[in-house]
């Protein structure tokens, strides 16, 4: 069923210059899109949208730990050693199980979401799912190695979300820190989330 699966979103790749063009943006590009829109959230909103930058790190930090501890104990071959599959960008032979980039995606895409960010964590979400949709339709995983990432960086983003009061002297911390960099933008405190 995995395979059939990964059939049924690969089997257009090369095929569509414009859908290969957007899966491969998605999958290359997407976290530099999130780097951008958490600094821009950092720069240009109040401490407590820092203050959910830096969740939005830890959790993503603790997705991607996790998934190291996955990889290990769960090996899988990438789709392009066992199968024969469209591969649009090349990509080196470790394991397949899970996916860190949709991982990391969705993990950043829910903390920031779980803050009560609506609009900016609704556009995270869904730069997360196209992700999700290019690292299947690239030929570098199969769907359940995506839905395993998506569990992972569900689980612990709604860990940190609960616990968040036991991060949050160290996002204070952090913050404090950066507020007293001179020359750097600064914008009201309001830590109540």
């Amino acid at each position: 069923m995995n395979y059939k699966l990964f059939q049924l979103i690969n089997h257009n790749a090369g095929h569509h210059p414009v859908l290969d063009g957007i899966m491969v943006f998605f999958t290359k590009e997407a976290l530099i899109l999130y780097a951008l829109i958490l600094l821009l959230m950092w720069f240009l909103r109040k401490d407590n949208y820092k203050q959910t930058v830096v969740l939005a790190a830890l959790t993503g930090a603790l997705g991607l730990f996790i998934n190291l501890v996955l990889g290990h104990l769960f090996y899988e071959n990438r789709p392009f050693i066992t199968h024969h599959v469209h591969l649009l960008l090349p990509h080196i032979k470790d394991s397949s199980f899970p996916s860190d980039h949709t991982t990391g995606a969705f993990a950043l895409a829910l903390a920031v979401l779980w803050r009560k960010h609506r609009k900016i964590g609704s556009v995270m979400l869904l730069i997360a799912i196209l992700t999700g949709v290019s690292r299947i339709y690239v030929g570098h995983h199969y769907p359940f190695d995506v839905l395993g990432s998506v569990i992972v960086a569900f689980i612990t983003s709604i860990v940190v979300y609960k616990f968040q009061s036991v991060f949050k002297p160290l996002s204070q911390l952090i913050i404090s820190i950066y507020n007293r960099v001179p020359l750097v933008p600064k914008k009201e405190q309001n830590l109540s989330r």
